[in-house]
């Protein structure tokens, strides 16, 4: 059974980046757009950054640009856009897909493991996958669901 370990993906600098890496850490993977409604996310996402790292925290942010183009078009424009407006430090990747055949091998392991009636597919930006220490998904939340309201279920799974 695969866990987020045996993915690889293009950090937004270009390196490629084995996510085994983050073995032993709770990840929280988000699809992301720069120029979205919900962006100011960014600020969310970076202070349970911040305050959980130490902990074991790493949060990966994957840029999209499936929904209505609100994602800047190379991936300098993002970092800096992330860095400058919203002081993110946790580890961007290059933009992705996250639906469709083209979708990063990633978000199709993600979608698969969270699946429900209404499919797997991922309805916008700002989509959060929570995985645990062994690399297994414990829970999806959707794009309304703000950073802060997810901090008691990472706390469970740091202390897990």
């Amino acid at each position: 059974m695969p866990t987020l370990y045996d993915f690889t993906a293009t950090t937004i600098t270009g390196q490629e980046r084995n996510l085994a890496d983050y073995r032993g850490n709770v990840v929280l993977v988000v699809n992301t757009a720069s120029k979205c409604g919900l962006a100011p996310q960014f600020a969310g996402l970076e202070e349970l950054y911040k305050r959980h790292a130490d902990a074991g925290l790493v949060v990966l942010g994957f840029p999209s640009d499936q929904f209505m183009n609100q994602e800047f078009g190379d991936d300098a424009q993002i970092a800096e856009h992330c860095q400058l407006n919203y002081g993110v430090s946790f580890p961007m990747f290059s933009k992705v897909d996250v639906n469709g055949k083209g979708a990063h091998p990633v978000f199709q392991w993600l979608r698969k493991e969270t699946g429900g009636l209404l499919g797997d597919a991922i309805k916008w930006n700002f989509t959060k996958f929570l995985v645990d220490r062994e690399g297994r998904v414990v829970r999806r939340y959707a794009p309304t669901v703000e950073p802060a309201q997810i901090e008691a279920d990472l706390v469970k799974a740091l202390a897990g």
